[in-house]
């Protein structure tokens, strides 16, 4: 190690002859032979060697090194005796009186000193008297590596007064610099903006690093706003930011949600090459993420990649959330692939990412899989178990929530189930036809002390609808008026959708909850149902119950009102829906036609509303011939090839036994799941056979 000797020790110039005693009586030229045979030739013969840089006009530098590491100006060789050294035995008196006073020595006692002011009491008598032992020959330089060494940012700003009032210092700007990063460093922004605005009381200009490392400051405190006031404030005192300050400021103006500002600086520094940390492209992820530019989030971490910059955990974190949320769970299987394949290790946040992205995809299997992952490593709050149940209820695993729940049970306060961990079980068992495990379920609730919500009376009345239960239905929207709790656009809905299931001769309980819910959704029901209503009339309480309620329910409104009326053999009343569904766009692009092929989409629809489409094609296909169209070579209905939700069956199963009661010659097509399809001859025959004879003008 090597260690430099103050101005203060030039006293020890002449070292190398009275180290070396010589006989007085020796001849000038025995004097000089016999120190050549004294001076050794190797370092071996004297661990430490004295370097005396002898300069008339510069101070005097003498370094004490260890001859097994390398001196300082020549890193990678080895120590080799110049004009101006002598090898000194380390254990001679004046060695040690050397370290003493080398840069090394001093600067582990300031370093020392910057310890035992952060452990100190926080008053002013005792930090002085821990930097009492500095005496009077403190500097500024002192001053500084004390500062910097200190993370107790209250102890700091003591000691920094103390400096101000026991040494001389020129810069006062330095001195607050040093301040502020140990504030950065303990995260104390509130230590950090009282420092600053004693600064400008003080009259103290801020520099470029005062603002740096303010801004720097309020981002590691989850402050972007005050960063972006800092910034702002750089013109007013002539300071200019640097790539550092303008990297600092995208992740700050990320965060403060400016995202036109965040990509406007994101931009320029691409354009520039300014050299942009980790964090600051995870902010640009997030803020691509956010905006819904999930191609533009990818597009970063590739540039971040072409860059040479390595993606650490937190950027992987980023980008999982971000293609989690735009529903893209293919994408991160292979981003979490490559993250292991670095060597990364995963974390909380990784996991809870696999898991919110596989949980919203419905990929239980790889959901599942991670959850038990997850269990082997740490334990899971309960928003975490909540997405797991809600996912096991959507997806129709009841055995898996009902373990997931047992096992919450027996875990700390944390992970305990809450309100809505017995909602999503209730949502699983209710859904999946299991009556009696929901009600058992409801009343464990109730005894736990949690109120249900509407998100679980919803599921209940859904369920006893499947099971035929009206009474339980009414039983249950009475509860809920009970309880206070206001029926919204989706409870109305679920009492709709049991309406269409409900037999005829108790369709009116159903009916009077409607009314008691939503009394102008109640009205148009009982329109549908009167055998003598007028159709004009029908549509327009529709449609102004359509420009009423959500969008989000105008679909699912449509489907139940279209399948009330066919369950009813109304069809003309589902064509009047259906037709104003398609002019309000709640319905878009049915109808598809091409050149070589017509087609009917009806992915989307319910059955009762796919069949009144397929009604409505059908009479604009026979209106085609009789105007003398031909039609294309092939005609295809497109159902989709999944299931309905809680039922090993989709809408083509459904589809298909209707096609073949009508012979209408649509046929599965083998290598087009989810596709009915015919040839422009079977569809023409049969059309102008009269078999399509059920089919009235709309």
């Amino acid at each position: 190690m090597a260690f430099y000797l103050s101005p203060a020790a030039r006293s020890f110039t002449h070292l190398h002859s009275s180290s070396l005693p010589l006989p007085p009586s020796s001849s000038p030229s025995l004097r000089r032979s016999r120190r050549r045979s004294l001076i050794p030739s190797h370092p071996v013969s004297f661990p430490f060697l004295l370097h005396l840089h002898r300069h008339p006009h510069k101070p005097l530098n003498v370094y004490l090194e260890d001859p097994n590491t390398s001196p300082p100006s020549t890193p990678s060789s080895n120590p080799t005796p110049s004009k101006n050294s002598i090898w000194v035995n380390p254990n001679s008196p004046r060695a040690s009186r050397l370290r003493k006073h080398t840069s090394g020595s001093r600067y582990a006692l300031l370093i020392r000193l910057a310890a035992s002011l952060d452990s100190s009491d926080s008053s002013d008598l005792a930090i002085s008297t821990v930097l009492a032992s500095l005496g009077s020959a403190a500097s500024e330089q002192d001053a500084v590596t004390v500062l910097n060494s200190m993370s107790n940012s209250h102890n700091a700003v003591l000691a920094l007064r103390w400096f101000q009032s026991n040494i001389r210092i020129k810069r006062e700007v330095i001195l607050h610099n040093v301040a502020l990063k140990v504030f950065r460093k303990s995260k104390d922004w509130a230590g950090a903006e009282a420092l600053w605005w004693n600064m400008l009381e003080k009259g103290i200009k801020p520099d470029n690093v005062t603002f740096t490392t303010m801004i720097s400051c309020a981002r590691f405190c989850n402050k972007p706003e005050q960063a972006v006031k800092l910034f702002e404030k750089m013109p007013e005192f002539g300071c200019c930011p640097d790539d550092i300050t303008y990297s600092a400021m995208i992740d700050a103006y990320g965060r403060s949600s400016n995202v036109e500002m965040a990509l406007e600086l994101y931009g320029r520094a691409r354009e520039e090459k300014w050299q942009l940390d980790p964090a600051t492209f995870a902010t640009v992820i997030r803020v691509y993420g956010m905006s819904g530019d999930f191609d533009g989030a990818l597009n970063v971490y590739e540039e971040m990649k072409a860059l040479g910059v390595k993606p650490n955990v937190f950027i992987y974190n980023t980008l999982l959330d971000a293609m989690g949320r735009a529903g893209r769970p293919w994408q991160v299987k292979t981003i979490y692939r490559e993250m292991c394949s670095t060597g990364l290790a995963p974390n909380r946040a990784t996991y809870s990412a696999l898991l919110r992205a596989y949980a919203k995809a419905r990929y239980a299997e790889d959901a599942l899989s991670v959850y038990k992952q997850m269990k082997k490593e740490m334990e899971l709050d309960v928003i975490l178990y909540n997405m797991l149940l809600s996912m096991c209820a959507d997806v129709g695993l009841v055995d898996e929530a009902v373990k997931i729940f047992n096992e919450m049970k027996g875990l700390s306060d944390e992970s305990k189930p809450d309100s809505w961990s017995y909602s999503a079980l209730i949502t699983a068992y209710s859904c999946s036809g299991k009556v009696s495990e929901a009600e058992t379920m409801l009343n464990n609730m109730l005894d736990a002390g949690f109120q249900p919500n509407i998100f679980v009376l919803t599921s209940l009345i859904q369920c006893y609808g499947k099971a035929g239960k009206t009474d339980s239905v009414v039983e249950a929207f009475d509860k809920l008026l009970g309880w206070g709790i206001k029926p919204d656009d989706r409870f109305c809905g679920c009492l709709l959708n049991v309406a269409a299931q409900t037999a005829t001769e108790e369709l009116g309980k159903i009916i009077g909850c409607i009314e008691r819910g939503n009394t102008q959704l109640g009205s148009l029901v009982m329109l549908l149902v009167d055998e003598g209503s007028n159709n004009d009339t029908i549509r327009q309480e529709a449609e102004v119950l359509f420009n009423n309620v959500s969008s989000e329910v105008k679909r699912a409104y449509s489907n139940c009102l279209i399948d009330l009326c066919v369950n009813l053999n109304y069809l003309e009343r589902a064509c009047v829906l259906l037709n104003l569904a398609i002019q309000l766009e709640i319905y878009t692009d049915l109808q598809s036609r091409s050149a070589t092929q017509w087609s009917l989409h009806v992915k989307s629809l319910s059955l009762g509303a796919a069949l009144t489409a397929l009604h409505v094609w059908m009479n604009d296909l026979t209106k085609s011939l009789q105007s003398g169209q031909d039609l294309p070579p092939l005609l295809g209905i497109h159902t989709g090839h999944g299931k309905h939700r809680y039922s090993e069956k989709g809408l083509a199963s459904c589809f298909e036994p209707h096609l073949r009661e009508i012979g209408a010659p649509f046929h599965e097509a083998p290598d087009k799941a989810g596709w009915f399809l015919t040839t422009k001859v079977a569809a023409q025959s049969w059309l102008e056979s009269g078999n399509s004879s059920y089919i009235a003008a709309a």
